[in-house]
């Protein structure tokens, strides 16, 4: 096993770029990226880092020149041989050969698009504007990159024994809630901390340790890189960016309202099985669960991204009945903002009304809080979303309005479109 403390005290970018391999990414944006590249794949979409949390400063924190050396090196990046052979022939979900020939001589030969970095004030304005199934890639490396830097500008400061002391109780930190959730019986957990990971080599120890602690209860991890190397299951489906895209390309407000349908009709045609996941809450959970089509009701389960957790998932199965389908097997999927406390409520709650799963995120991957002077290492919400489809913007209303973004008419326009009102405002922690 790696030592990390030491690997971190001699830091050098030949030994440790943040980012390795053009899968080291979440799954799902493979799935989507060739859902893309077969229905949208000359549209022009803009990607934009935002900051949600501005107490951190990450222009003080993280020298320019040290950026943009990782993000050059993402784009030297290409596909292995034996990462092509691990996507053309493993069995994901059940299917073998889940990604096409076509989009397989595609990403091949693929090398991501280049960048526009410039600095606000104390932040980095850091965007990503192509052809769309090849800057969405640069999502998931952007974030993890800076995440990272922000990471080794705190470390950099420490002695090789205060980073064996540290990374000494972050995981004893990690084991203790491990042991927590081991006599949960049922438990179903999947790693979904690549995005706002503290580093690569930690979210490597963190699925290994998930591996040795909870045996079959952990399902696998997003990240394609460590599902590869550790030999576990790839997990993910379909995400906001799909039906904040479409609905920017909407000509009428008939259009916009049918958009997140249509994404799911595309969707449909690719995808069967536990692939068919309905993500609800980019304009609202429950109207978009009022106005959908049956045959969605059909599909295997939900995934619950904001709101109250508990809310969304007593939504959902009330719909469900509504349609005449039985809850009992169909899958609720927790992945905002969990902790072990909250996987602990929310399985208790749930275990024999659905078939629940979790998507266990930050604090998984980046739980420093508490364990260095002033808490410079806590993780913070930094996201990077597609903000424009064709020089239109992209607007997501969210089922927590602080996470709501977009120009203001639009997202009042949008409100209005998809009957969006009164939300409760819950703190975003990550």
């Amino acid at each position: 096993m790696v030592d990390i403390a030491t690997r971190v005290y001699n830091h050098a970018f030949k030994i440790d770029p943040i980012v390795r391999s053009l899968i080291d990414t979440d799954f799902y944006k493979l799935l989507m990226c060739q859902s893309v590249h077969r229905n949208r794949p000359d549209t022009t979409v803009t990607f934009s880092l935002i900051n949600r949390t501005k107490s951190v400063p990450l222009a003080k924190l993280i020298d320019e020149g040290e950026l943009r050396e990782q993000l050059d090196h993402v784009r030297s990046l290409s596909l292995t041989r034996g990462e092509s052979t691990w996507l053309r022939g493993n069995t994901f979900y059940g299917k073998r050969q889940m990604f096409s020939p076509a989009f397989m001589e595609w990403f091949e030969a693929l090398r991501l698009p280049p960048y526009h970095l410039e600095r606000k004030g104390d932040q980095y304005e850091l965007t990503f504007e192509g052809k769309w199934p090849e800057v969405m890639l640069w999502e998931i490396p952007a974030l993890a990159i800076l995440m990272e830097l922000r990471s080794r500008a705190v470390l950099a400061a420490m002695g090789k024994f205060e980073l064996e002391v540290l990374y000494a109780r972050a995981m004893t930190r990690l084991w203790e809630k491990i042991e927590r959730l081991r006599p949960i019986e049922g438990l179903r957990i999947a790693d979904f901390g690549s995005r706002r990971r503290h580093s690569f080599l930690w979210q490597d120890w963190c699925v290994q340790a998930m591996i040795e602690g909870l045996g079959e209860a952990f399902v696998g991890t997003s990240n394609c890189r460590i599902a590869m190397r550790r030999d576990i299951e790839a997990i993910g489906t379909n995400a906001h960016e799909l039906p904040m895209v479409y609905s920017a390309l909407a000509e009428t407000d008939e259009d916009l309202a049918k958009a997140p349908y249509r994404v799911l009709a595309d969707w449909h045609e690719e995808h069967s099985g536990n692939l068919r996941i309905i993500l609800p809450d980019t304009y609202g959970t429950e109207g978009f669960l009022k106005r959908a089509p049956d045959w969605l009701a059909g599909w295997t389960g939900i995934r619950i991204d904001s709101g109250d957790p508990a809310t969304g998932a007593e939504t959902a199965i009330r719909w469900w009945k509504e349609r005449g389908e039985d809850p009992t097997q169909k899958l609720v999927i927790f992945s905002d903002g969990l902790d072990v406390e909250k996987i602990e409520e929310l399985h208790a709650r749930f275990s024999g009304k659905v078939r629940v799963s979790f998507g266990w995120g930050t604090l998984l991957t980046n739980d420093f809080r508490g364990l260095t002077p002033g808490d410079t290492l806590a993780p913070f919400s930094l996201v990077c979303k597609a903000v424009a489809a064709e020089g239109r913007p992209t607007v997501k209303l969210s089922d927590n309005p602080l996470k709501a973004m977009g120009p203001a008419d639009q997202i009042a326009r949008y409100k209005r479109v998809f009957g969006v009102g009164d939300q409760e405002a819950i703190d975003v922690i990550v």
